[in-house]
């Protein structure tokens, strides 16, 4: 059976459900000048993919409680995926030794570091491995433990513990949610561990995040946004995050403008 691929109206209505959490159908029909029989196929084949959750009126996202499946995150938000990734592929000098852990714009970024030299990475994807790899300069360290068949990460105590043994240059972790107090949180209580390792091992910090995920809920903390370095994300922060990065002195870098936008200074002590 050939791979669901959806189409560009499909990507896009998948990208409304993103931003917004939940679209009703008139929106949709307004939107894209087509009519209501025509968004309602679109949703029920979203929906029968999983893609999103059709509700009377409209379609949303999947529960809270649990990160939308592997596949609708490679097909939602690609655009700033690569603005983040390429933004953060400037903050890592060649030489570098950098921790990367799971999640779909980890790997934009692991394609955005294949021009760097002699980076030494530590992942627990085996997708950022695989990519990676192409650059024969790099030294790529694999984390032991259970494989997830839907995307590629590798968990369990035998991971943890295998990566809370070393200390890098820099730590890259993406996350599921920033709640409105300013806490980290994930969907995966697997993937909890291994982002406060990174935070805790690494001598500087960079978190990955569109603009969607501020103000998102899911079910397991991480830490406090305070733990970061530095943040890279895809549009100016709500004025309340962005207070909130000014109080904890956090480096904000804005990949959708032509100059980066800081709250700090990189070389700030």
């Amino acid at each position: 059976m050939s791979q669901f691929r959806p189409s560009k109206r499909q990507t896009s209505i998948l990208d409304m459900v993103e931003k917004y959490g939940f679209v009703a159908t008139d929106a949709m029909v307004t939107e894209f000048d087509v009519t209501p029989q025509t968004i309602r196929r679109d949703l029920n084949e979203l929906s029968q993919n999983g893609l999103l959750a059709r509700f009377h009126g409209g379609a949303g996202q999947v529960k809270s409680a649990e990160n939308p499946p592997y596949k609708a995150r490679l097909q939602t938000g690609v655009e700033a995926k690569r603005k983040i990734a390429a933004v953060t592929a400037e903050l890592i000098p060649n030489g570098a030794s950098v921790f990367m852990s799971t999640g779909t714009t980890i790997e934009t970024i692991a394609e955005a570091l294949l021009n760097h030299e002699n980076l030494h990475v530590l992942t627990n994807n085996l997708h950022v491995a695989q990519i990676l790899s192409q650059n024969e300069s790099f030294q790529i360290l694999v984390s032991c433990g259970e494989v997830r068949h839907h995307d590629g990460g590798i968990v369990g105590s035998a991971s943890e513990d295998y990566i809370s043994t070393f200390r890098m240059d820099i730590g890259i972790v993406g996350i599921s949610g920033i709640d409105e107090e300013g806490i980290l949180l994930e969907y995966n209580p697997h993937e909890v561990k291994t982002a406060r390792t990174i935070l805790k091992n690494s001598q500087r910090t960079i978190m990955v995040a569109d603009s969607h995920k501020f103000g998102r809920h899911a079910m397991n903390t991480v830490g406090h946004i305070r733990d970061v370095d530095v943040i890279v994300t895809d549009s100016e922060l709500p004025p309340h995050f962005r207070k909130i990065c000014e109080n904890e002195q956090i480096e904000v870098c804005i990949a959708d403008s032509a100059v980066t936008k800081t709250a700090k200074s990189a070389n700030s002590p």
